[in-house]
């Protein structure tokens, strides 16, 4: 009995490790196995078996007249599926592609509002609309801008930076 209950709550350790070390059973190797398990080599599916393992075994060897070797084999079948159903949720949530990340070329062309005046040879700061969110971008113009100008993207030369131009009405 201390035998399955030690792999559950060793599995349940190994879980735990999976939320700091993920991807590490994946990356030990090297490439090698890359495409042969698919995720199923990943430390929740691990996790999940040997937890489901270990607990089962210990119920039904603690419950039943039954010996080690049929708990051993009831605690792999429910380790199978526990260790199916950590494969398939997480396939579900990384396949998720309902949102995406947003890029800075993504802003090319939006407009937006000056919040700090933009200099002729410095940075200012502009207030963008991006993915529905407000969000400040260090900004560099052809020409002083004041606070508050609407001003129109030409590019992003960095993930933090924009080119603007005054918008003319």
């Amino acid at each position: 009995m201390s035998l399955f209950l030690s792999l559950g709550i060793g599995g349940l350790v190994l879980l735990a490790a999976s939320l700091v070390f993920d991807g590490f059973v994946e990356g030990a190797f090297d490439g090698v196995l890359d495409g042969l398990f698919d995720g199923w080599l990943s430390l929740p599916v691990i996790a999940g078996f040997v937890s489901m393992l270990g607990f089962t075994g210990a119920i039904v060897l603690g419950s039943t007249g039954l010996g080690l070797g049929a708990a051993a084999a009831a605690g792999a079948v429910a380790g199978a599926g526990a260790g199916w159903l950590a494969w398939r949720l997480s396939r579900t949530l990384l396949g998720d592609r309902s949102a995406f990340a947003p890029h800075q070329d993504d802003l090319l062309g939006s407009t937006g509002t000056v919040v700090t005046a933009i200099p002729a040879d410095g940075y200012g700061e502009v207030l963008l609309r991006l993915a529905g969110q407000a969000v400040k971008y260090a900004a560099r113009a052809d020409a002083p801008l004041a606070r508050g100008a609407e001003v129109w993207v030409t590019t992003a030369p960095s993930p933090t930076s924009v080119t603007v131009r005054a918008v003319e009405r």
